[in-house]
Parts: C-alpha cells; structure tokens; sequence
C-alpha cells in the first residue's frame, strides 16, 4: 500500500466501531506486506505495529479467515484478467456488509 485515502471512511461503512477504526488507522500507516503466488495459490503476510496475519489461499476456492476488525468472514477470490485477483468476503455473523 503506498497511501490511504478515506479510510476512516471505509471503516465505519464496513460497521467498524471508533475505537478499532483508531487502531486500523494507527495499524494500517505503515504495513509491512510480504506476498508469494505459485499458480492460484497465493501467501499473504501483513506486520502492522500492532499485529500480523497471515492467509494462504487458493483462487477458485472459498476459504474462512479473520478481518482486520476481528470478524470471522467467508472469503473467496477469482481471476478478474491475467494478473489481477477480486475477492469477496462475506461476514459468517453479526452486523455489516
């Protein structure tokens, strides 16, 4: 990521409460962001100050994980052309989009 623009903006549209929009905000200025693709499969690992997460995934394939806010979403990615991948997520409870 090389800037943020409107991302208070996100958060509360995405249902996120003030106080973990503070923390997104504080965590998400400067990520550290290590990726690794091998065909469909695809290693995300992203460090922030305050925590780091890790996804291993395989586009054309649903997949549970765990939002930046702490929800647990079902998550699935496809192929939008030859070199960029569109994911959806969709939250497994609670409030929100």
């Amino acid at each position: 990521m090389h800037s943020s623009e409107n991302f208070d903006e996100l958060l509360k549209g995405l249902g996120v409460k003030a106080m973990l929009r503070k923390v997104a905000k504080a965590a998400a200025s400067k990520p550290h962001v290590k990726t690794r693709q091998d065909g469909d499969q695809f290693y995300i690992k992203t460090s922030t100050t305050v925590r780091t997460t890790e996804i291993d995934f395989k586009v054309g394939e649903g997949f549970e994980e765990e939002r930046e806010d702490g929800r647990k979403c079902r998550s699935s990615a496809t192929w939008e052309n030859e070199s960029k991948v569109h994911c959806t997520q969709t939250l497994l409870e609670g409030d929100g989009p």
